[in-house]
């Protein structure tokens, strides 16, 4: 059976005690919300995640991640985090491939098809994002590149390591834009990938795969987008800066 999960990406957004307040917020809103298969995950920018990784300790339904890793293990790249790092400071999942990076740093599939495999070397769960642009929406193209992006970043993994991933479908066209995908037009995506996953795979692994909905997610429109029989919680930029709207749509579920 595969989770549900309400995944935060706080992205550059808090300082060091900034988000420590946030997430203590946080922990004690939703600490009695996420019950038998759901899932709390804050990815918090690298300075906080050792302090939340702490404060997590006790609570098996929340967890923390990292925004990036790098696709080396270790080496002379000044600035960089590697997945050993995140992994020695008690994080549990990354965000690989969001359109930001795709976007701003240039990281294409051939790139993040490394970084998964290094993520998972070191026992870290890949939050690992495809989605179109408004152009490859309007071009009709959308199914295409949704199709590339698996088959080119992840689907070199064997079923087994593929099991680990989560996926997220954020329409670049919906990322704090306040526009939103409808309900249809999430779940005709996710049906999509899903199909995609069982012809790759098989039936049972796309079945357990758990896959989010990125893309202007909200209190009010959670409960629309989270009843769509393919979508299995949500990857929540914005909101999760407010703990009172973030727990909201935590408590979606219930």
């Amino acid at each position: 059976m595969r989770k549900k999960i309400v995944a935060g990406n706080w992205k550059m957004n808090l300082d060091y005690n900034e988000g420590l307040g946030l997430f203590s917020e946080v922990i004690n809103m939703v600490k009695d919300e996420a019950t038998g298969t759901q899932e709390v995950v804050v990815c918090s920018p690298f300075i906080h995640l050792h302090s939340l990784s702490q404060l997590a300790k006790g609570y098996n339904k929340v967890s923390v991640g990292a925004q990036n890793a790098h696709h080396a293990e270790s080496g002379a790249y000044t600035g960089e985090i590697s997945a050993k790092m995140i992994h020695s400071v008690g994080a549990e999942y990354v965000i690989l491939g969001h359109s930001e990076r795709r976007q701003y740093f240039g990281e294409d599939n051939e790139l993040l098809a490394k970084k998964t495999d290094t993520v998972l070397k070191y026992d870290l769960k890949p939050i690992f994002c495809i989605g179109e642009t408004l152009q490859q929406r309007e071009a009709n193209e959308h199914f295409d590149v949704i199709k590339s992006q698996l088959a080119e970043g992840v689907f070199h993994l064997d079923a087994e390591q593929f099991s680990k991933l989560v996926i997220a479908y954020e329409p670049v066209w919906a990322i704090g834009t306040g526009v939103t995908a409808s309900a249809e037009q999430a779940q005709e995506i996710h049906a999509f990938i899903r199909k995609e996953i069982a012809a790759k795979y098989s039936q049972q692994v796309a079945d357990d795969i758990t896959i989010l909905y990125g893309g202007s997610c909200n209190p009010k429109n959670a409960a629309e987008l989270f009843a769509q029989p393919d979508i299995d919680g949500g990857l929540i930029g914005g909101a999760s800066l407010k703990s009172r709207d973030f727990t909201d749509i935590v408590k979606t579920f219930n």
